[in-house]
């Protein structure tokens, strides 16, 4: 096969696979998320049954996530440290939850290592756009972290926390 007909085998696919996503979904994805199947990749993760995970989230280390878990375009998963994601979840687009950081390490010139602690988000939370969750934080079942939030603290059941950093909404 030549290169110009690999050129336009290629774009042929592409275009029927953009045309398929946007009628059934009504979105356009990444050229790599048209070749991938969430579903599949959340299935070779070891993830829950029913979770999808997009084929360009970031995934170190040891990630656990439970069941119909959705996880958006461009997330990063850190289980350096370890990482435990409960089922229900929504982890939108951008998302970073981190179990190590290399502060300690960078300050000390390499002679120290980086800093590792357990993260754990809880069954049915929803973290917004763009939100930063700290290494070693727990967040509660059924909490909500919105969009570009920074959560550098533990967060209990059935709460609402906003902002950087992070602080609980109350409703007057």
């Amino acid at each position: 096969m030549t290169n110009i007909n690999f050129q336009s085998e290629f774009q042929k696919i592409f275009t029927d696979l953009r045309k398929e996503m946007y009628e059934k979904y009504d979105r356009h994805v990444s050229l790599q998320d048209l070749f991938s199947d969430r579903w599949e990749t959340a299935k070779f993760y070891n993830f829950g049954e029913g979770t999808s995970c997009y084929n360009n989230v970031l995934i170190i280390g040891d990630v656990k996530v439970g069941k119909n878990t959705w996880i958006g375009p461009n997330v990063i998963l850190d289980g350096s440290g370890g990482l435990e994601v409960g089922d229900h979840c929504s982890i939108s687009a951008g998302v970073q939850i981190y179990s190590h950081d290399t502060v300690q390490q960078s300050l000390s010139l390499g002679e120290d290592s980086a800093q590792k602690m357990k993260t754990s988000i809880g069954n049915g939370v929803y973290i917004g756009p763009n939100s930063i969750i700290e290494k070693g934080v727990s967040i509660g079942d059924q909490s909500v972290i919105g969009a570009m939030s920074f959560v550098n603290t533990n967060i209990s059941k059935g709460k609402k926390f906003y902002g950087i950093p992070a602080k609980e909404f109350k409703n007057p």
